[in-house]
């Protein structure tokens, strides 16, 4: 197949690898591969060293009279069976290049909630007529979508984005910077806060668990010391053990450094990044029962699911854990293990091939 992948990769190594290794693959596999993205960026140098054509070029607004006539160019240069789209300001160009010309045009949607039929600015991406099948993230994405969708619902699919346990060979972070030693059990929780991540869930149940005296928390993200997480954290009986990071480029190896992952968002989740980094080192999760993250954590095997606004159940599964440090054991061997056979980039992009094969 001939396939034209318009996105962006100016973000963190880590947060494009994912989807950026999936086209590497497919280029891999004998398709031919032409990605549009952000030019001189360290993905876009390894486009190339892969014998994947790269034009440098990105959107600066969803609708660019220039992006569209380098889109349109580029599929009037040669036939293309694919062009697929990844966000707000690539789908709507991509789609007004594609009017016209005999090829398929494929969207990517990665979290639940926002899209609706009411919306005008739906129909310039998901919603968008010339739209002709789009790849979800997780089932709960997929679900979603197909509520609002008008036509080709049987073409909204869910693609859980695969990881490589090859990417998760960094030695983890050391915690002492924050007075955190080898005998202490560290949660950590990374998210950049807004009020569907749950941080504040997290940090009321920091309030069942302050009896345990050598329990940390870590919160790695954006935003984590404004209001209401800074009076939260200053009134918790934890205060002292924990800990605000900010922005971390080291996020995955402070997961491999901490005892148990806890993602306590309450709404919007597609597949959180990082409960897959997690799962590649071999952390366990506590997941929430919102979004697709529960469709990769196996209850007790992987990891706990729990209610979604319920700090004490998020306590309570944390406390276990600590009770038990086999338990952590086996349950990191668990993740590894599933993210090598049912999680795998490889098996992704089988099924990425598999779906775009089954529209033309």
């Amino acid at each position: 197949m001939n396939i034209l992948i318009f996105g962006s990769a100016d973000s963190s190594f880590n947060s494009v690898r994912p989807e950026a290794e999936i086209f590497i693959e497919m280029a891999g596999r004998g398709h031919n591969v032409t990605v549009v993205t952000h030019a001189n960026t360290e993905y876009s140098k390894i486009f190339e060293q892969n014998d994947i054509k790269v034009i440098g070029h990105h959107p600066n607004h969803k609708i660019s009279f220039e992006s569209i006539a380098i889109i349109r160019a580029e599929l009037r240069s040669k036939h293309y069976d694919i062009v697929h789209a990844s966000n707000s300001k690539t789908i709507p160009n991509a789609a007004f290049a594609c009017i016209g010309i005999p090829v398929k045009l494929i969207t990517y949607r990665g979290t639940t909630g926002g899209l609706y039929r009411h919306d005008p600015s739906a129909y310039l991406t998901h919603l968008h007529p010339r739209v002709d099948g789009i790849i979800c993230v997780s089932e709960a994405v997929r679900e979603d979508v197909i509520q609002r969708v008008w036509k080709n619902k049987n073409n909204v699919v869910a693609i859980h984005k695969g990881h490589n346990l090859s990417w998760y060979n960094k030695p983890p972070a050391d915690l002492s910077e924050f007075g955190i030693t080898r005998g202490d059990l560290t949660i950590i929780c990374a998210v950049n806060a807004r009020p569907s991540k749950g941080i504040s869930v997290m940090l009321e149940a920091s309030n069942y668990l302050s009896d345990i005296s050598n329990l940390h928390l870590l919160l790695v993200g954006k935003n984590m010391d404004t209001e209401p997480y800074e009076s939260l954290i200053k009134n918790s009986k934890m205060c002292a053990r924990i800990h605000v990071t900010g922005y971390r480029f080291d996020a995955p190896e402070l997961i491999h450094a901490s005892d148990i992952l806890v993602q306590p968002s309450i709404s919007g989740e597609g597949l959180p990044r990082a409960v897959m980094e997690a799962m590649g080192y071999g952390t366990p999760v506590v997941i929430t029962t919102t979004g697709g993250g529960k469709e990769v954590i196996e209850d007790g095997v992987t990891g706990f699911i729990v209610p979604t606004k319920d700090p004490e159940a998020i306590a309570t599964k944390v406390r276990q854990l600590f009770q038990n440090p086999e338990l952590i054991l086996k349950m990191s061997k668990n993740c590894k293990e599933k993210l090598r056979t049912d999680l795998s980039s490889h098996r992704t992009v089988t099924r990425y091939i598999e779906y775009f094969e089954s529209l033309l």
